[in-house]
């Protein structure tokens, strides 16, 4: 997208990744990067290919994401050139010239064939692959292929967004929000998953290898499925609850947004505001300094006064969290980095060096330890589900007898709740760019 007013964000962001990197080469000792944006994988004896999926390391350059098999080389000195390949090709689509905010950034020789780039790349000092290793490439050929030491400083340094991403991830979910609204609506007009999700499609104008992940379409018990992705083509004979977790892409940057409806006005209807007043008390408090893991315990937490309230379990909310029983009704972490990945990397990192912070080992799955800081876009998506699997593990503890079983029976058939926003850490609080275009 090539709206000319991100021009001033983008040239203040190239400069600032570039010299990221530039500190990084020098840190490590490179002299060069060769970053291929990456190839299309053909399917196994057949003559079509995998959607293309662009290296996020040339994206955080190239603000595209049809090049492939182009190749960015980013040179000590802060040059960057790049390998703008362009096949001649009539049985695919082919990427046109090189135009935007972005060209005149970069040294663009246009190249016709993969082989071609071979001739553009360094072949004195230390050189460093960053990427899938393809044809016409070989490991023999660098000084190193994706060094952890290199990688560890670019993905701790990936937390703190420039202006420009902040940007994009702004207009990304202002994209996915309109997808939102047309799935919600089609869901009260008694949809199937399979609709609901073409209706998705065509409000934010992304065909689906375009989505920055497959987008969960959840009707009734199917809400219990943390990644259910199956897209029923026939509507239940009764619409109960839908739980939509979509997102968007605006320059290769990701929204990612979950919201949870109930057909009827009922309890379950008002477990579902109570989930939404608990999101954004905990979005208010994503804040420079914040421990991300003391903010997803404290969510247990609320999740466990919610089950207190509905009659779900009779222990205290700090003897449900201690023992583990919220864990069955909240089983995943409360959210992550986000960026040009969903899940952007380095959550799991001490420090730039890429000493380890593994989550604790009551709550295994939480993706980001690190705490919060400004510049940092982050999701908050507490969730409270009826999940057999877990339910039937409960109910054979000591503390199974402390749960009212009739009551999760009569919750089991809405299947679950999700409500997630992405919120960006400011100097002067969070800034939630999820609800400037959803409520």
């Amino acid at each position: 997208m090539h709206d000319s007013s991100l021009a001033p964000l983008f040239k203040h962001h190239i400069d600032v990744v570039t010299q990221r990197y530039q500190k990084a080469m020098e840190n490590h000792d490179f002299d060069h990067l060769v970053i291929p944006a990456g190839s299309q994988h053909g399917i196994f004896l057949d003559d079509m290919s995998y959607p293309f999926k662009s290296n996020f390391h040339f994206n955080s350059f190239v603000p595209l994401d049809d090049l492939h098999d182009s190749v960015l080389i980013i040179s000590a000195d802060g040059t960057r050139k790049l390998c703008y390949y362009q096949p001649v090709d009539f049985w695919h689509y082919v990427a046109g010239d090189p135009e935007g905010f972005w060209v005149e950034h970069f040294d663009i020789v246009m190249t016709r064939t993969k082989d071609e780039v071979l001739s553009h790349v360094p072949t004195t000092g230390n050189v460093a692959y960053i990427g899938e290793m393809g044809r016409p490439f070989d490991e023999d050929g660098f000084t190193a292929v994706n060094p952890g030491y290199f990688m560890n400083e670019i993905n701790w340094h990936r937390a703190i967004k420039s202006d420009y991403e902040i940007e994009c991830v702004s207009r990304a979910n202002k994209r996915a929000a309109v997808g939102h609204m047309a799935a919600r609506d089609m869901f009260f007009k008694n949809g199937s998953e399979l609709e609901i999700h073409l209706a998705y499609l065509l409000a934010t104008g992304h065909a689906e290898h375009q989505l920055p992940y497959g987008s969960i379409v959840a009707l009734n018990e199917h809400a219990a499925i943390l990644h259910y992705t199956l897209y029923n083509n026939t509507a239940p004979q009764q619409h109960r609850t839908f739980l939509i977790d979509a997102g968007a892409r605006y320059n290769n940057y990701a929204a990612d947004i979950t919201r949870t409806y109930a057909y009827e006005q009922n309890e379950f209807a008002e477990l579902i505001g109570d989930m939404d007043a608990l999101e954004q008390r905990i979005c208010n408090k994503v804040v420079s300094g914040q421990s991300y893991v003391d903010l997803h315990i404290e969510t247990h937490h609320e999740i466990a006064k919610l089950l207190n309230k509905y009659k779900f379990c009779d222990m205290s909310p700090e003897s449900m969290v201690e023992a583990g029983v919220t864990s069955t009704f909240f089983p995943h972490g409360l959210g992550h980095h986000i960026g040009l990945q969903v899940h952007d990397v380095g959550g799991h990192q001490a420090n730039v060096e890429g000493d380890p912070a593994p989550p604790p080992k009551a709550h295994p799955f939480l993706r980001n330890t690190r705490d919060i800081e400004v510049s940092n876009i982050l999701t908050i998506e507490p969730g409270l589900y009826f999940i057999d699997s877990l339910l039937g593990d409960l109910k054979q503890t000591e503390h199974g007898k402390t749960i009212n079983w009739d009551k999760i029976e009569q919750f089991k058939p809405f299947g679950g709740i999700r409500i997630e926003d992405e919120v960006l850490v400011t100097a002067t609080g969070p800034r939630n760019l999820t609800r400037e275009h959803l409520d």
